[in-house]
């Protein structure tokens, strides 16, 4: 299979910002190190002179440049990055499309477990890190941010579905979007578990849109679950932490099994039905 061109550029783009990144880290390095000496001799001389002073100043002057310098091309670097994610995306939503319709090709076989896991993880240790602005507060479905109201998830999106059950009980699962009514307000979504077996039918109020962001724990607290909500045993504390989550289970005395690991990726809000 020849690689998609569009993609090889942009592949090609990548590469040379992170060689702007090494470049102009290198550069800095120099201005770094006489900040390091200059603080040395005045402990040194046990004096900070107007020299000093002038000096520390331009220093950090020119650090300060540097580092957001390197700051706006490793943003740069981040936005090619979603750029081709968000290709490859397409790329595999077309292929699946084209397949689902095609009646020359075998019937998909379903994915085994162990590949779906492998999956499943593979794209919440992908899921990028939300890294704001200084002042800017985490857009919506970054950690624990819900989505807007008016918001629609697109073909291909990630959502957790409340769907009835063959025993008729209702119950949450993993899907993907296939597409949205905007006359009916209806989602049709295939179960990630069933993909090409099962697809429902669904109201915008069973569907819950997953994170598209993590959110730094070390910068943006107030974008993740608290211990105090249901069911969070405890929350992450760095970027590259998971959630420990409660799992409702009548085998326990207290009916919950013992804390599990969840990545940010899979832990939603959900409100659950009152039965009248």
């Amino acid at each position: 299979m020849s690689a998609d061109p569009k993609i090889v550029e942009l592949l090609s783009e990548l590469h040379q910002l992170i060689k702007q990144t090494q470049e102009e880290r290198s550069r800095s390095e120099h201005n770094l190190l006489n900040i390091q000496k200059t603080h040395e001799r005045m402990q040194t001389e046990n004096k900070t002179s107007p020299y000093y002073r002038t000096k520390l100043r331009g220093l950090y002057t020119t650090a300060k440049a540097d580092a957001e310098a390197e700051c706006s091309i490793l943003r740069h670097a981040l936005d090619k990055i979603a750029e081709i994610k968000s290709l490859m995306e397409e790329r595999r939503i077309a292929a699946k499309m084209a397949g689902m319709y095609s009646d020359s090709d075998p019937p998909r076989k379903t994915m085994r477990r162990g590949v779906l896991m492998t999956l499943l993880q593979q794209s919440a240790m992908t899921l990028p890190l939300w890294i704001g602005k200084p002042g800017e507060s985490p857009p919506p479905l970054c950690g624990a941010t819900p989505a807007s109201s008016d918001y629609v998830a697109k073909q291909g999106d990630k959502v957790a579905a409340r769907v009835k059950a063959v025993d008729g009980d209702e119950q949450w699962i993993l899907a993907e979007v296939v597409s949205y009514s905007h006359s009916t307000n209806k989602y049709e979504v295939d179960d990630i578990d069933e993909e090409g077996k099962e697809r429902h039918t669904l109201s915008r109020r069973r569907i819950i849109p997953l994170p598209q962001w993590k959110a730094n724990p070390e910068t943006d607290p107030e974008a993740l679950f608290s211990k105090e909500q249901a069911l969070i045993h405890a929350p992450p504390h760095r970027p590259q932490d998971d959630y420990s989550v409660l799992f409702e289970d009548t085998s326990y005395a207290d009916g919950y099994s013992p804390p599990l690991n969840v990545a940010q990726r899979y832990v939603v809000a959900c409100k659950e039905n009152k039965k009248k």
